[in-house]
């Protein structure tokens, strides 16, 4: 096979046996720096990937895929709702109404995010999993004054069967309007999510709108359930553009805080991670360096035979960018495996580290789950090379500005 000569040449140097024991060994401590740098970072990826994920599920188990609000959701609903349903990529609607309460049980004081719905109609639209979260719903549904409380909510109050609780509005509470409180029976136990199970609760809408008649804050709503989530405003947008008088809010928007905080976590660690990429490029530099210096009367030679310095230049360039190409394919490779098999080693890890500790009970993150976004990885690998190409450019260029006469003088 035919190669270009500066690739023939810089490959001869890689791959040849060298001399220098303490070259060769700066030469692979560079390499395994690229490949510790890169293995860290797609396995902390993964990581934040996979947690950003189950906080992501978690969030909506309590929050819409998108909120529809204003005057027209308020004057006719069942029309938007009927819009929106039959529009593509929407999956369900269902109204609801959101305000602020206080809950009161056994002289216990709460306050929370009260929420009426319409049973029937709210298990289609909530992005929750559980047969048993349906079913209450339908309890609900049927049960005159029913609240179904979030699972931490109702530990903290000490509620764990059906229990008989006051509910009084933060606006009529706010007034002294004592008298506006309500008695709801406790129907069951629901989990909302890491966000909702200690403050939120569900009774039927038509009891929230009676509850909140003098509050000003809580407006009659639309939650839409769409099939993908990460476009959810746009496809809210095309469902109801007939509508112009409406408020789209999507889940991301709704908790941009949060989700902006994480993807800026994200990226400052990607970054800090990359350093260790960099660390490896340093020693590249090193490795090339001392290439250079002790390949110099070679350099010469090959000037007097006719080698321009750009193919000079090349030769190192192709020399360098072999460990970080190797360095990179290491690392990746070990990187996506460790990535996919997390959770089963930090399950043997922590069976080995009970085993050899007797009375000892060290837990690890068995249950973080993992995500390989395959354009990270490729971003992660496109990194590490071009570092590594930066890298070889300052030796490179000094190889190039050996002057043959003044090394041949002396051999």
């Amino acid at each position: 096979m035919i190669k270009p000569f500066s690739v023939f040449v810089g490959l001869r140097y890689t791959l040849a046996r060298k001399r220098n024991f303490f070259l060769s060994f700066v030469s692979l401590i560079s390499m395994l720096g690229v490949s510790l740098g890169v293995m860290i970072l797609i396995v902390a990826l993964s990581v934040m990937n996979g947690s950003i994920s189950t906080l992501r599920a978690d969030a909506l188990k309590s929050i819409p895929h998108v909120t529809v609000s204003g005057p027209s959701v308020v004057a006719d609903w069942q029309q938007i709702a009927g819009t929106a349903s039959a529009a593509e990529m929407v999956v369900a609607a269902a109204p609801f109404l959101q305000g602020e309460a206080n809950i009161l049980y056994q002289g216990q004081n709460r306050f929370i995010s009260l929420r009426g719905v319409v049973g029937s109609l709210e298990a289609d639209v909530v992005d929750n999993s559980s047969s048993r979260y349906e079913e209450l719903l339908q309890v609900l549904a049927e049960t005159e004054n029913g609240i179904i409380l979030g699972a931490q909510l109702a530990s903290s109050l000490g509620i764990y069967s059906s229990a008989e609780i006051s509910v009084l509005a933060l606006g009529s509470l706010l007034s002294r309007n004592l008298s506006d409180s309500e008695g709801f029976t406790v129907v069951g136990f629901a989990d909302f999510g890491a966000y909702g199970n200690s403050d939120t609760a569900l009774i039927n809408l038509e009891q929230a709108q009676r509850l909140f008649a003098g509050n000003s804050g809580s407006s009659l709503q639309l939650r839409l359930r769409v099939s993908d989530v990460f476009n959810a405003k746009a496809i809210a947008e095309n469902a109801l553009d007939s509508y112009p008088d409406i408020d789209i809010q999507p889940w991301n928007e709704a908790q941009a805080s949060l989700f902006n905080a994480l993807r800026m976590e994200k990226i400052l660690t990607s970054f800090m991670l990359l350093m260790i990429v960099v660390v490896g490029a340093v020693n590249i530099v090193s490795t090339l360096v001392m290439v250079v210096a002790d390949k110099s009367a070679d350099v010469a030679i090959l000037r007097t035979m006719g080698a321009s310095k750009n193919t000079i230049m090349k030769i190192f360039i192709v020399q360098g960018l072999v460990a970080g190409l190797v360095g990179t394919v290491a690392g990746a490779a070990l990187g996506i495996i460790l990535a996919a098999n997390i959770t089963d080693l930090s399950l043997v890890l922590e069976r080995l580290v009970n085993s050899v500790f007797t009375d000892s009970n060290v837990y690890f993150i068995s249950h973080l789950q993992t995500q390989i976004n395959w354009q990270e990885v490729l971003l992660v690998c496109l990194a590490a090379v071009s570092i590594s190409f930066l890298a070889t450019l300052y030796p490179a260029y000094r190889a190039s500005k050996i002057q043959p006469a003044e090394v041949l003088r002396y051999e």
